[in-house]
């Protein structure tokens, strides 16, 4: 028999060990060993014993044979990875900057197998009249309990093994010798957990408008004709794109296709899950953070097995296993916490497109306020643009912009604009819910004047700049500082510095506004526990509360149709962030907000509370015109060259001591400057550069538990560009490693700047 070698990565996340080490396969695991199984081999000098992962088998030995090791064995428990998934892990690991251990752990949403779930039942096997002839026997001697179960098997041939160790009290040991004795047989089954617990409302669909109609025939027309494509739905808030989602899948699952609907948050899985539940049953099940280990091994099984066809939740459920895939659907594209921000920072987006492109499947891009990234793409030819302009039900709210510098003057102090308390006092008058949303994204930095609106901004960048210990200003991109200023220099007036609220405090000042007003409160602080997103929902739902009070996770996708009234307490908490992204998600989190409001029959009001009411993400979003919004975002994205325009890397350096990470990212940027930057180039405008280094500089929250934290960027048209440089500096630190206490992260387009 000919010797077969096994290309094994180690499961260490260490740079210097990602590749692949070569061992040879012994006789006794040469018809056991497969592709992507975990394994155990020994590493290193000592030989230590070390799991890794099988990544590809042959019959060529690469080295000296003589000093080939053995594979030990497979690791029981541990969990395969498909062929599929090896090839994401390389494109991940390619793509996003990682090493290929941490890439395959990635795609791994079960880390190890786990127990399976036992069903036992009792089962007679002898006739009656022999039964109530040891029932008797038993009487005789005083075996209370066994009398018990050979008077019920009397009765019934079958009983569950835990109502007779329980109710009847019977012990394992009896059960044990009545099976020896050849009086019962006890049966064992094994099933897979399921942690969907719903009560099952049939729901075949509804009829489907023409334009949602043809959005669904063009997809399956496509994907039947061997042409699966990406393709971004944009339809304004309460437009129905749930409806086109469903649709299209009930059309897969009937194709026998399995179906992936990826979500923005966990808080928006119970709403969701109900639908897709109404029409599914049982063939469609969640994956997320809540569940067990248990419970997540059993729905990667139940996958492959085809038990499910339908999976929802958040980034993780795109690896979920299915052997069938026919489309991925992204609800809410738009939504940053489909970037991980853990290594490797990939993008859901994006390894969606080519989770689909290793399966020959469907990518569908939902959002009322898509992404510019989306849109531009789609505005370029590289999606496919669906448009829903109208609402099923009712129209869109009429919107209240509030000046709050006006509020200030007119002697009005509290957090609550004389709008928002009219309209507030007309709901609870009329027995109306309403939404009260505090925009806190973004709040720990920018200073702005309370009276005129000023907010401080770096003159390099167009960014804000945030506040810091000890009185300086601060941009996070390029590092410059200022003194901060103890009156405004736009007006004079001493009204200038951060801001500081809460949802408890706005809950604490509502319920002084309005005794007696109901409230239920959404956050991080009372989102804790596992259930606690859909009690808090289901309750609201259900008319247990009159106000709503939370912070972003309340206006992302929700459908109540009681609520008629929205406020936003303070729109410029996001607008003001150090971010060139800032005008985006304003205009996304208020046009989502706003979009919460009037969507049953009952007609709906929005209130805007801004120091900049003049600011053309807040006129675009009262306006719910994402295409104004858009044209004037993406001129301003040309001009300073980011994303989607351009491409940007963070290269993120992270030190236990101020000057060692100042040195790590000012050799590692150095080393970019030399290689990639031309010296002609320098003498050019920033935004005409073909290649542009920023920084480095402190990050936003210098120091975390102890660790500094160091940034720098580097912009470029050419994605494969910023690819080579991050493969660049991972020679140079191969070659110059860092000192213990020192590591490096890269991150490609990043959604939030460090």
């Amino acid at each position: 028999m000919s010797e077969l070698y096994a290309d094994v990565i180690i499961d260490i996340s260490h740079e210097k060990l990602d590749k692949p080490f070569q061992y040879r396969v012994p006789d006794r695991l040469k018809n056991v060993l497969e592709t992507g199984m975990c394994v155990e081999v020994p590493f290193g000098n000592g030989n230590k014993l070390r799991k890794g992962y099988c990544i590809g088998m042959g019959e060529v030995c690469k080295f000296d044979p003589a000093r080939i090791k053995e594979v030990r064995g497979v690791v029981e428990g541990g969990v395969s990875i498909e062929d599929k998934m090896i090839s994401l892990a390389g494109w991940i690991r390619k793509n996003y900057g990682s090493t290929m251990i941490q890439a395959l752990k990635t795609v791994l949403p079960a880390k190890k197998s786990v127990k399976k779930v036992e069903h036992r039942t009792i089962q007679r096997i002898c006739g009656r009249e022999e039964l109530i002839s040891l029932m008797g026997e038993s009487g005789r001697r005083g075996q209370v309990a066994k009398e018990r179960l050979l008077r019920e098997l009397t009765e019934q041939e079958s009983i569950p093994y835990e109502w007779v160790t329980g109710r009847l009290g019977v012990s394992p040991q009896t059960l044990s010798s009545l099976e020896k004795a050849g009086v019962i047989r006890i049966l064992r089954s094994h099933t897979l957990r399921n942690p969907v617990k719903l009560e099952q409302k049939t729901d075949q669909g509804r009829l489907l408008s023409n334009e949602q109609r043809r959005i669904v025939d063009e997809v399956m027309a496509d994907f039947d004709g061997g042409k699966p494509d990406v393709y971004l739905l944009h339809g304004i808030t309460g437009s129905g794109k749930t409806f086109v989602y469903m649709q299209i899948v009930k059309e897969m699952v009937e194709r026998g296709r399995q179906c992936i609907v990826l979500i923005p948050e966990i808080a928006l899985t119970y709403q969701t899950l109900l639908r897709f539940y109404a029409m599914f049953g049982n063939r469609v099940s969640v994956m997320n953070s809540n569940l067990s280990p248990g419970e997540k091994y059993d729905q990667c099984e139940r996958a492959r097995n085809g038990e499910i066809d339908v999976i929802i939740g958040p980034r993780s459920a795109l690896f979920t296993p299915f052997p069938r895939l026919g489309i991925i659907i992204l609800d809410e594209e738009h939504e940053g916490s489909y970037k991980s921000e853990s290594t490797p920072k990939y993008h859901a987006r994006e390894t969606a497109i080519e989770v689909a492109r290793l399966h020959g499947a469907s990518v569908m891009l939902g959002s009322a306020t898509p992404s510019l990234e989306a849109y531009y793409r789609a505005e370029s030819g590289e999606y496919k643009l669906f448009l829903l302009k109208e609402r099923l039900k009712g129209c869109l709210p009429q919107v209240h912009v509030v000046d709050l510098r006006r509020e200030l003057k007119e002697g009005n102090t509290s957090i609550f604009s004389r709008t928002l308390q009219e309209l507030l006092a007309e709901r609870l008058s009329r027995g109306e819910q309403s939404i009260l949303f505090l925009n806190r994204r973004g709040y720990a930095g920018f200073v702005s004047c309370r009276s005129c609106g000023h907010v401080m901004k770096c003159p390099h960048c167009d960014v804000s700049l945030s506040e810091h210990a000890g009185g300086r200003l601060m941009c996070h991109y390029c590092g410059y500082t200022e003194e901060m200023p103890r009156l405004c220099p736009q007006c004079g007036s001493r009204y200038i510095s951060g801001f500081r609220a809460g949802t408890q405090q706005v809950e604490e000042k509502l319920r002084q506004l309005f005794p007696g007003v109901r409230t239920l409160r959404m956050d991080a602080d009372t989102t804790r526990t596992k259930g606690s997103y859909e009690k808090i929902l289901s309750a609201f739902s259900n008319g247990e509360a009159d106000v709503l009070i939370g912070t972003q996770m309340i206006v992302k996708g929700h459908d109540f149709p009681r609520v008629t009234m929205v406020g936003v307490l303070a729109a410029d908490l996001s607008l003001n962030m150090s971010d060139y992204r800032a005008g985006e998600r304003t205009f996304q989190l208020l046009a989502q907000a706003v979009g919460r409001a009037g969507r049953g029959e009952l007609a709906g009001e929005a209130v805007i509370q801004t120091y900049q009411p003049e600011h053309y993400a807040v006129v675009h979003a009262a306006q719910q015109n994402y295409e104004g919004f858009y044209g004037e975002e993406i001129i301003y994205r040309e001009m300073v060259g980011y994303p989607p325009v351009s491409n940007m890397l963070a290269v993120q350096v992270f030190s236990k001591t101020e000057e060692a990470g100042i040195a790590m990212a000012g050799r590692l940027a150095g080393e970019v400057k030399e290689k990639f930057v031309k010296p002609d180039e320098g003498k050019r405008e920033a935004h005409m550069l073909p290649l542009q280094l920023i920084g480095p500089a402190p990050a936003t929250i210098g120091r975390i538990n102890d660790i500094f934290r160091f940034v720098f960027y580097v912009k470029s048209a050419k994605y494969g560009k910023l690819v080579q440089i991050k493969d660049m500096l991972e020679e140079e630190l191969h070659r110059q490693p860092p000192a213990g206490g020192l590591m490096v992260q890269f991150d490609f387009n990043p959604v939030h700047i460090m």
